[in-house]
C-alpha cells in the first residue's frame, strides 16, 4: 500500500468526514423496581443524558513460565465501568431514578438489597449517529448497574449553567 501524501490522499479515506462525539444518543433501560416507583421512561435518559463513552474491554494476559522466559497467553476479558452525565431538569426525574436504583442494588439505611440479579440488572444502549442522525452503530451493555451516583455541585459562582451529575456503572458485557 502506498504511503499517503496528500490531502486529497486522507480526505479519500475518511469518509463521512468522520464521526462526530456529539452525535450519539443513549437508551436506559431502568429495572422494574426502579420504574414502578418513579414512572421513569427510555425517552427521559435519550434526551438528558448529555454524556457518554464507549468503554474499554480488556484481554489479560497471563504468563506462563518456561526456561527462564516467559510465554504470554490470552486470559479472561474484563469490561471498563461505563460512565454517563446527566443534565437534570427541575423534575428530578432521572436524579431520583438513578438513587433509587443505587438503593434497590443496597439499602441507603441498612445493609439490605435486592436478593436476585433481575432486581438490579440492567442494560442499556448507545447509539453512534451520522451527521444526518441515522444509526452507524449500536453498542448494547448488559448487566449493568450504578455504582456511584455523583454529587451535583451548587455554588453561587456558577452562573449562565446547568445542573449535571456522573453516573457509573458496572458492566457484564457489551456487545
Amino acid at each position: 500500500m502506498a504511503f499517503q501524501k496528500s490531502i486529497q490522499d486522507f480526505k479519500s479515506v475518511l469518509q463521512g468526514g468522520g464521526v462526530r462525539p456529539t452525535m450519539f444518543q443513549v437508551e436506559m433501560v431502568f429495572p422494574s423496581t426502579v420504574t414502578a416507583d418513579t414512572n421513569l421512561t427510555t425517552q427521559e435518559g435519550t434526551f438528558l443524558i448529555k454524556a457518554a463513552q464507549l468503554p474499554a474491554a480488556n484481554v489479560n494476559a497471563i504468563g506462563v513460565p518456561f526456561r527462564g522466559r516467559t510465554l504470554k497467553v490470552t486470559g479472561d476479558r474484563l469490561f471498563d465501568d461505563w460512565s454517563v452525565e446527566v443534565t437534570n431538569d427541575v423534575s428530578f426525574r432521572l436524579r431520583n431514578g438513578f438513587e433509587k436504583w443505587s438503593e434497590t442494588c443496597q439499602n441507603m439505611n441498612y445493609v439490605l438489597g435486592a436478593n436476585t440479579l433481575n432486581e438490579y440488572y440492567s442494560n442499556a444502549i448507545v447509539r453512534q449517529l451520522d451527521r444526518d442522525g441515522n444509526q452507524l452503530r449500536a453498542y448494547r451493555f448488559e448487566g449493568i448497574w450504578p455504582t456511584k451516583v455523583d454529587a451535583i455541585d451548587l455554588n453561587f459562582d456558577q452562573a449562565d449553567t446547568v445542573e449535571t451529575f456522573g453516573v457509573t456503572f458496572a458492566v457484564q458485557y457489551w456487545n
